[in-house]
């Protein structure tokens, strides 16, 4: 199954202009304060409204301190960091207009990126399905994307040592996630890790916001979460959450039970009922 075959197609360029980042961009920036624009009674669109207004602030924040060339986005084609992909390219026309080009007059904008830099780190036993999103949505989103099979620490004292250029890397963990607990905004690494600062724009969403602005948005997503699965790891560590069984609307996993998808789920302290670790 393809991962993108849920929410609607991708945004599309439609070839206007040269730089087919920007043109994304600004669609995405135009769909964005579309739905912050568009009044409602719901209760779990309106957290999701305040949210998106806290995360552009870090993001735009980020982009004050760092030029595009110094940041990269950790990648995993999971739910929060797909959300804070969207968010990070909906915030780039408004502040690469406000950052003054170091090549030219000071008075003259930035150019506009052709990319985002990327770091996908992949676990021992990926899913076919997972590499298949991720390597779609680099294609989508314009992602300078680079892969590594090493674990963390080295995975990104690699990429570091190739990209030096490199300052900080944003990040898509959550306050309800292993080692998030304790985290701010922006934060450096520990003393024994490689240098560069977290940064970390949706730290404080709820699980049932995450799901709020991608179905809102309609933003195609990995079908795993069709499937049941709510937190993504790798196939030996990861299974359909048994929160999610059975019920109306359910897909079937390999084995031939009945999940509901991942959307379904509301409370944060049950997303990763699926995860060994």
């Amino acid at each position: 199954m393809s991962g993108t075959q849920n929410g609607s197609a991708p945004p599309t360029t439609n070839g206007a202009g040269p730089n087919e980042l920007e043109v994304l961009c600004r669609e995405l920036q135009a769909k964005v304060d579309g739905f912050l624009d568009t009044p409602t009674e719901d209760e779990v669109l309106n957290s999701v409204k305040n949210q998106i207004i806290v995360a552009r602030g870090v993001i735009d924040e980020a982009l004050r301190r760092y030029r595009p060339e110094e940041l990269s986005l950790s990648y995993n084609g999971g739910k929060d960091c797909l959300v804070l992909l969207i968010l990070i390219l909906a915030s780039l026309p408004t502040s690469i207009s406000l950052q003054p080009s170091s090549t030219q007059s000071s008075s003259s904008p930035r150019p506009f990126p052709r990319r985002l830099q990327a770091l996908y780190i992949r676990p021992p036993l990926p899913f076919a399905e997972v590499d298949e999103f991720v390597a779609t949505t680099s294609e989508t989103y314009h992602l300078d994307l680079t892969t590594s099979n090493q674990p963390m620490k080295p995975a990104l004292t690699a990429y570091l040592r190739e990209r030096p250029e490199v300052k900080a890397v944003f990040v898509g963990t959550r306050r309800t996630d292993p080692h998030g607990a304790d985290l701010t905004f922006f934060d450096e690494t520990d003393a024994d890790w490689p240098r560069f600062m977290r940064i970390h724009p949706v730290i404080d969403w709820h699980y049932r916001e995450v799901w709020g602005f991608i179905r809102a948005l309609q933003i195609p997503y990995c079908s795993l979460y069709d499937k049941g699965y709510t937190s993504l790891g790798g196939t030996d560590d990861t299974h359909p959450n048994p929160a999610l069984k059975g019920g109306k609307g359910s897909n079937s996993d390999a084995d031939g039970q009945q999940f509901r998808p991942a959307y379904e789920l509301m409370e944060d302290r049950e997303e990763r009922l699926g995860r060994d670790r």
